[in-house]
């Protein structure tokens, strides 16, 4: 099920009629106090979002659901598109920002891709993987350690998922990229770098040092969850 919100009827009706002929279900919501209705309702696997909205705005909406512990996957579509834009929305809780006007083939394939690696986030052999002192749980969205537990958002979930599925192999910075963050063209490699900082400070004694989170310079990064292996 796919929440389309938009307020310009004959673009939602364009949009939800391609969808359908992809195989999507689609509810259209016209503006932004519906959408977290029938957010509420629904629970879609996806919400593609105008920006501009009436009542509430996009934008709020998305904090809204983020607020209220919403995971699903959000697609912003907005006239505004200039960089500063799409770091609001991006900042805002949503996963992509394709700005207006698009050509409906781009569309779709965000949304397969959005919804690709919603599938492989979400198909786990089991809620928890647990290395040295911690247990990491992919449910709760958090990491316990000997002495503490620390919340996680999905972006470090997705990226330990891909260095724990690859344990003890090198993993690159672009491949990461496009598990992680697919056809989304705002992050770049040193946001990766930025992921692995946080992850290390969790992680890690001495995050200059680091046991299990290795930078493999000029590649990317390889966990070696073991540390009597060698790398």
């Amino acid at each position: 099920m796919i929440l389309l919100v938009e307020d310009e009827t004959v673009l939602s009706d364009v949009i939800a009629e391609n969808l359908r002929l992809e195989g999507y279900e689609v509810t259209i919501a016209p503006n932004g106090k519906i959408a977290l209705e029938l957010w509420q309702q629904l629970k879609p696997s996806l919400v593609v979002l105008d920006v501009m909205l009436p009542l509430i705005s996009g934008t709020e909406v998305c904090q809204i659901m983020r607020e209220k512990g919403a995971r699903e996957p959000v697609l912003f579509l907005s006239a505004k598109a200039e960089p500063a834009d799409k770091i609001i929305g991006l900042e805002a809780g949503g996963d992509d920002y394709l700005g207006k006007p698009f050509h409906l083939p781009e569309f779709l394939s965000r949304v397969k891709s959005i919804l690709r690696r919603q599938t492989w986030f979400t198909t786990r052999v089991s809620q928890t993987f647990s290395f040295a002192e911690f247990t990491v749980d992919f449910e709760a969205w958090t990491v316990q350690t000997a002495t503490s537990q620390e919340a996680l958002n999905e972006r470090e979930l997705m990226i330990l998922k891909l260095l724990i599925e690859r344990a003890n192999k090198v993993v690159s910075r672009e491949d990461i990229l496009d598990t992680v963050w697919g056809q989304d063209q705002y992050p770049s490699t040193r946001t990766v770098d930025n992921f692995m900082v946080r992850l290390r400070k969790i992680f890690e004694t001495n995050p200059a040092e680091p046991q299990y989170l290795h930078t493999i310079w000029g590649v990317g990064y390889k966990f070696t969850p073991d540390t009597s292996m060698t790398l």
